[in-house]
């Protein structure tokens, strides 16, 4: 059995998602978010991110971390380059944890989950929900969110 910690990065909300299970058998599940004041300067509000994803990395030792791989609109681009710091911290957390990690694209994850590159968050919660069994949705949907990207580490997972 092993265990993996999908992670969706956001500033204000990052999700955090832990699946436990071997292949396509779901064993357990956790879920919740990390969130920041939009009154707290952006670095203050990294170093939060940060520190949280370390202790949660230290406290459940998962054999591998996914993260949601930055994109950036052309209409927002500022928005891109603020999801691409939340991914650096997080990558940072991952990398001095020792935990094996890897990054998938938010349309790669949509696609593998559902069928559809482009299905909504409610699609996505929807398969999130119906794999794990949960009797009630899952949200916010940033926790929804990084359960599905954890879900494929599960999926995908090779012991070496």
């Amino acid at each position: 059995m092993i265990k993996v910690i999908g992670i969706d990065p956001g500033l204000a909300d990052t999700g955090i998602g832990i699946v436990r299970g071997s292949g396509l058998d779901v064993h357990g599940y956790a879920y919740g978010t990390i969130s920041t004041s939009k009154d707290e300067p952006t670095a203050c509000r990294l170093e939060h991110i940060y520190t949280k994803v370390s202790r949660v990395l230290a406290d459940e030792k998962p054999d591998l971390m996914v993260l949601e791989d930055v994109f950036s609109l052309e209409k927002y681009p500022k928005s891109g380059i603020v999801l691409g710091k939340v991914c650096g911290v997080v990558l940072l957390a991952g990398i001095r944890s020792g935990v094996p990690l890897t990054e998938v694209p938010v349309r790669q994850a949509k696609q593998i989950l559902t069928g559809n590159g482009n299905a909504s968050k409610v699609q996505l919660e929807r398969v999130v929900r119906n794999t794990l069994c949960a009797p009630a949705a899952i949200r916010p949907f940033h926790a929804s969110d990084a359960l599905g990207l954890a879900l494929i580490g599960l999926f995908r997972f090779k012991p070496e």
